[in-house]
């Protein structure tokens, strides 16, 4: 039986992986009669290059991963390996710092599908609590499509701590929640470092994250429905950001 969170599935997000953190990777299992492959063969090339141990093996190998869209590849990986908050908070930056906090999200769909709009978004990390979360495994990995090799991922005993050294640290907290006063687009994300709450897909973000926060932002319902999906909903407000941060350099010029 084999643990299917320390391993990552699928030619892409192995190719990533090879990329961009190799050191990661302790082998691969490839399925038999898949050389033809133009993908598989880079996988081969890459691990060759690497030093990694790779296993061609039966396709009955897969079976215990026959619900996922393993693509006749698997690589036996360690654990994403977190950057510590304070050394994130230490670096200097010339720009404003821009930063994600998931409060309860424990669909690991949504949890990859977020580190990918941030780190395609330039955001500079991303703080998760390491209880009442999920957390970083294969499925958060493949969803992600290996951008949990891009963004810095911190783990954190405490929300409420980080949240209070943010602010101390000069910056702005804004949560999302569907009772916000404010609309999304009506804040200005340009001028300043600020960290972006995200609450779990039933309870939101806490109310004690809620009170600490600078802002509380919604995004209005032009029916009667409940919100967005939370990652639908990180996706807009992260590229709000985006556009302001591009309409603001464009006037700049």
């Amino acid at each position: 039986m084999m643990d299917k969170n320390n391993y990552i599935y699928g030619k892409n997000s192995v190719v990533e992986a090879l990329l961009q953190n190799s050191k990661r990777i302790n082998k691969i299992l490839i399925a038999k009669n898949t050389s033809n492959d133009a993908k598989i063969n880079e996988i081969i090339k890459l691990a060759k290059q690497n030093g990694i141990v790779f296993t061609f093996v039966p396709k009955e190998k897969f079976q215990e991963f026959s619900q996922y869209p393993h693509q006749g590849v698997l690589a036996s990986v360690s654990p994403v390996e977190y950057t510590d908050f304070y050394d994130f908070l230490s670096q200097k930056s010339e720009n404003y710092k821009k930063v994600i906090i998931l409060d309860g999200v424990e669909d690991t769909h949504n949890v990859g599908a977020i580190i990918r709009t941030a780190a395609c978004a330039g955001y500079d990390a991303l703080i998760l609590p390491s209880r009442r979360n999920a957390q970083i495994n294969s499925t958060v990995e493949k969803t992600s499509a290996g951008a949990v090799n891009h963004l810095p991922i911190i783990q954190v005993n405490s929300l409420s701590n980080v949240i209070d050294k943010l602010k101390d640290n000069d910056y702005w907290i804004i949560a999302a929640d569907a009772h916000g006063k404010e609309n999304y687009f009506d804040i200005d994300y340009t001028n300043m470092n600020f960290a972006l709450i995200m609450g779990g897909e039933e309870t939101g973000v806490s109310k004690n994250n809620l009170k600490k926060s600078d802002f509380v932002v919604k995004i209005p319902m032009l029916r009667d429905f409940n919100s967005l999906n939370v990652s639908n909903a990180a996706a807009a407000i992260i590229y709000e950001s985006v556009r302001q941060m591009i309409q603001s350099q464009n006037h700049s010029v």
